[in-house]
């Protein structure tokens, strides 16, 4: 006589069966996805993104006045880089003609021909207030986007996504640049004005999310500090030191 087979038995096999499978490739691929999403989150909670994004932007500013530097010399004319706070960017202009910068000037060129409307009222006013005869100014035109290894128009470069500029201040002002635009000038003979450029993430006013490329005027050198510098007077001993040095 014959025993009679349970139904279950095989329903039970199956699971067992399943139990020892293991995990297949889909599953493992949805948990990678959910360490990945959980590293990121770590990773940007931490920092880390905007701390190399500030690195980041202060390799892109050393390099612009790298160029500019070797271009005033190999062009023999004046040279400027241009920084522009509304848009967080910057590029190279070249001067029509030899010009020298005016000291603690009222705009921001310098003594150059005014860029913006903001710039050209207030050279209207204090040729107003001067009321003499003034010389003329110089020019600048872009320089070719190919010198700063741009692909936007005009060669502009523009700030890793999520910085800007905090403060720039260079010889020729009196007061450091917090809006509008900023200019840094090269004079053929290895030469350039002495200044301290703040880039910072985003909006934020703590010290920890600045960095300031402070720049020698004798060499073009640039060294970079943590946290906002203000822009330091010269004295003779540091001048005859930057005499000393080779370049960047």
């Amino acid at each position: 006589m014959s025993c009679p087979i349970s139904t279950s038995q095989p329903r039970k096999f199956s699971l067992l069966r399943a139990a020892r499978r293991g995990m297949t490739l889909v599953e493992i691929l949805i948990v990678m996805v959910i360490i990945a999403l959980i590293m990121g989150g770590i990773i940007m909670g931490s920092g880390q993104v905007s701390s190399a994004r500030l690195r980041a932007s202060s390799s892109l500013i050393t390099s612009a006045i790298k160029t500019a530097y070797t271009r005033s010399n190999a062009v023999s004319k004046s040279v400027r880089l241009v920084f522009d706070f509304e848009e967080n960017t910057l590029w190279l202009e070249e001067a029509s003609r030899p010009m020298v910068v005016q000291s603690k000037d009222l705009t921001a060129t310098g003594g150059a021909e005014p860029a913006t409307v903001a710039e050209q009222a207030a050279v209207a006013e204090g040729e107003r207030i001067v009321k003499g005869p003034m010389a003329p100014r110089a020019s600048f035109r872009a320089v070719p986007a190919a010198d700063l290894t741009s692909h936007e128009p005009g060669g502009k470069r523009s700030l890793p996504r999520g910085i800007t500029f905090r403060e720039i201040q260079t010889f020729h002002d009196d007061q450091p640049r917090t809006e509008g635009r900023a200019y840094l000038y090269f004079w053929s003979g290895g030469q350039t004005e002495r200044a301290s450029i703040q880039v910072r993430v985003g909006k934020s006013d703590e010290d920890a999310q600045t960095l300031t490329l402070l720049v020698s005027p004798l060499t073009g050198k640039v060294t970079i500090e943590k946290g906002p510098v203000a822009l330091k007077l010269p004295t003779d001993d540091k001048e005859a030191s930057e005499r000393e040095e080779s370049s960047f």
